[in-house]
Formats: structure tokens, C-alpha cells, sequence
């Protein structure tokens, strides 16, 4: 595709598909940045983390639902939809990468298993400035407008100032009208997690099966993470990496004499 070098191409995608009202909310916040391609799924991708499609055939197709810009759907992952795009449809890479907003946060431990994250991290991983939109709000029909601005707020500083190499922005935004938002807060990410639970049922074969269930252990509130900033009212920003060499333990496990 040809490129207007005088505005910055951005490429879109998300992980709860093409038809998600969080999709269309981050491509009218940002559509005045620059020239947008959206490359999303064809149908939702929630939790699919970093996979990619090894075991079938992918799928592109022109979308209808935005005529006016170069948009296509993905059979795949967020992550299929980032490789798509930089190989087949931009032929290069683009010079923003955003992914989101999605329909609730992805704070914590929770970025590892979230799609929209991925897609982020598949960006910094290409050098490309990345960054994922979350917003605490699970219900299709959310409100973005407060989203919005915060997109906006982030865009414009990332457009504006040099972005770190290898990494990505992790964003997340509290379900809150604009003018509730305290601001904008740069975090680390709490020591958080999932305490899974698996209800047990039975289908009309009299067969189990088992349905993910669970409660998010929120302990760490620290004023110094995502979860304090959002339980006060604040967007969080944190920046994350793909490198995940836990860097501190390197010394103790030579003592190992491995």
C-alpha cells in the first residue's frame, strides 16, 4: 500500500475482534494522528496471549465495515493480525502500533495472557512504538468517551518525544467520566494474580466439563502500581517488555555451578 509520508501511518488491531465497539472508539480518537490501517480478528480472541496460527491456513479479507479506510479482518490471533499486517498489507512497518481499547483491564499478571497486550509486545519486538488500550469496563456497550481522551492524551506525547526501543505501553483506564479522571500516572505493574477455580458441569451426555472461573487477588496496592492508580481514579501507564530474563537471578544460579 502506498504511504503519505508527511502523517504517520497507524496500525490498528485488537483481540475482541472487528466488531467491537472498543475497536471503533480507538479508530475515532486517533483518526486525526495520522493515516490508519486496521488489520483485527473476524471474531473475538480474548486470552490468546501471545499464540500465533502454526496448525491452519490464515484468512484476509478486506472489511466492510469501515469503506473508508484500508481495513481487513484476520482468521487468526492479535499477533497473526500484527505479522499479517507488517508483511502483506503495509508492506513495511508502521510508525505507531495500537491495540485495543479492550472490553476490561488488563493490569497485573494479566497482561500475559491478554491478546491485546500482545499484539503491543509483537509490535516492540519489531521496533515499531506500541502501545495497548484497556478500559475497566467488560460490558460491549461501554462507555469510551473517557477512554478516548486518555488514547488521545498518550498518543500525542508518543507521537511528540523519542519511544524507548524493545518495549511497549501498557494502558489502562478506569471506567470514569473525562472530567472524574485524576490524571495520568506512570506505574509498574502490581504482583497480582488469578485464583483460579474450575466450576464443574455436565452436558445432556451426562459428560463433564469444566468452565474457567476465579477471583483477582488485588493485595498489591502499592501507590506505586497499575492497580493504585486505577482504584484512584487514575489512567496507568506501564512500560513493558518482551525480555523476560529475570536478570536479578542470573548471579545466584551461577553459584549453582551449573
Amino acid at each position: 500500500m502506498e504511504e503519505n509520508k508527511n502523517r504517520p501511518l497507524i496500525l490498528i488491531t485488537n483481540d475482541d475482534g472487528i466488531q467491537a465497539k472498543g475497536l471503533r472508539s480507538l479508530i475515532q480518537a486517533v483518526q486525526g494522528f495520522g493515516d490508519i490501517v486496521i488489520v483485527a480478528p473476524d471474531k473475538p480472541q480474548s486470552g490468546m496471549g501471545h499464540a500465533i496460527t502454526v496448525n491452519d491456513v490464515l484468512r484476509l479479507n478486506p472489511s466492510p465495515l469501515y469503506p473508508e479506510l484500508n481495513a481487513f479482518t484476520c482468521s487468526g490471533t492479535p499477533v497473526d493480525c500484527v505479522k499479517l499486517a507488517i508483511s502483506e498489507v503495509i508492506e513495511g512497518k508502521p510508525d505507531l502500533l495500537l491495540s485495543g481499547i479492550n472490553h476490561g483491564e488488563n493490569s497485573a499478571s494479566n497482561v500475559l495472557y491478554s491478546g491485546t497486550m500482545s499484539a503491543a509486545v509483537e509490535g516492540a519486538m519489531e521496533d515499531i512504538p506500541s502501545i495497548g488500550f484497556s478500559l475497566l469496563d467488560f460490558d460491549p456497550n461501554a462507555d469510551f468517551t473517557g477512554a478516548q481522551w486518555a488514547v488521545r492524551e498518550v498518543v500525542k506525547k508518543v507521537l511528540d518525544n523519542e519511544f524507548p526501543k524493545s518495549i511497549c505501553l501498557n494502558v489502562n483506564i478506569p471506567q470514569l467520566k473525562q472530567e472524574e479522571i485524576k490524571g495520568i500516572k506512570i506505574c509498574r505493574q502490581a504482583k497480582a494474580y488469578w485464583k483460579d477455580n474450575f466450576d464443574k458441569r455436565f452436558d445432556q451426555f451426562g459428560k463433564p466439563y469444566y468452565w474457567l472461573t476465579g477471583d483477582f487477588n488485588r493485595s498489591d496496592r502499592s501507590e506505586d502500581t497499575d492497580i493504585w492508580a486505577l482504584d484512584n481514579g487514575f489512567v496507568s501507564v506501564v512500560p513493558t517488555q518482551f525480555d523476560m530474563t529475570a536478570y536479578h537471578a542470573i548471579s545466584q544460579l551461577n553459584e549453582w555451578g551449573l
